[in-house]
């Protein structure tokens, strides 16, 4: 079976380029430890995975929809544009892009949404027939988990794939009631203000008993503790908001087919990538 990598372009550069012990210059006094750490993460992710298709998705500079919904959402991340170029990984985002052309490997930055959707309306229109593996550390993708999705987290030699198991083991609810989860309890990451007096455990609790969130909202009365009732009933409108902002759906056009993303494995290493796009 076909099986496609979609990698959250943004998410494994800036893991990359502030995960790097210091700056790196190539002879030219030019910085690269960004560039140089998306690469070699790239490759060992495809060598682990082993896909025949792949699809590199970054977020692009323009408004965020959702802020619609939520003028707080993502307010406490950095404004890049302000930051100098020594601390902006954006700054190697063009090498990074060579790197990807010299690989023939497709990639996108996004003109109108999150990368987030991109990834998920690329995930979910393949899966009747392809597995598909997200690399990613964007926790909102463990919704999609599915026989057929799975996630990766890239962490070097301690790299694991989550699977729906990971999702039960860890949280104790199923894969699909992962954005109802962090309806609750909230997402300090995206500044997404959690249900007061909620938290991990009451969640899945809660998840557990009732199964979604509207069934939560509906059966509030039936909750056993007073202060977690008061708290839902509450606290309903911020629930859905949540929701709104969390849920990641296919919605969005397709730029590529999946014959487009068919990938021709290579033996290539990070110095001869770097050398090959001239920066090494």
């Amino acid at each position: 079976m076909d099986k496609l990598l979609i990698i959250d372009g943004s998410n494994l550069l800036f893991q990359m380029f502030f995960g790097m012990p210091a700056r790196i210059v190539n002879n030219e006094g030019k910085a690269i430890q960004g560039t140089l750490g998306f690469v070699g993460a790239l490759l060992k992710i495809i060598r682990k995975v082993e896909p025949t298709h792949i699809l590199v998705v970054f977020d692009g500079e323009h408004k965020n929809s959702r802020c619609e919904i939520d003028a707080e959402y993502k307010a406490n991340r950095i404004d890049y544009s302000m930051v100098n170029e020594e601390e902006n990984p954006f700054s190697q985002l063009p090498d990074v892009y060579k790197a990807l052309d010299y690989l023939g490997i497709k990639y996108i930055e996004t003109t109108n949404c999150e990368a987030d959707d991109m990834i998920t309306s690329y995930a979910l229109s393949f899966c009747d027939d392809t597995d598909i593996v997200i690399s990613s550390f964007d926790s909102d993708f463990f919704q999609l988990i599915s026989e057929r999705v799975s996630i990766l987290r890239y962490r070097g030699e301690k790299t694991m794939i989550c699977s729906s198991q990971y999702i039960i083991d860890k949280y104790g609810i199923y894969p699909d009631q992962y954005a109802y989860f962090k309806s609750l309890v909230g997402d300090t990451a995206d500044n997404i203000k959690g249900v007061e007096k909620i938290g991990v455990k009451t969640a899945a609790s809660l998840l557990r008993a009732f199964g979604t969130l509207e069934n939560i909202i509906k059966n509030a009365e039936n909750i056993d503790k007073p202060f977690i009732k008061k708290s839902i009933v509450e606290n309903t409108d911020r629930i859905r908001k949540n929701y709104e902002l969390i849920k990641l759906e296919q919605n969005q056009i397709l730029l590529y087919n999946k014959c487009d993303l068919e990938f021709m494995n290579t033996s290539k290493t990070t110095t001869e990538v770097l050398k090959g796009i001239g920066v090494k």
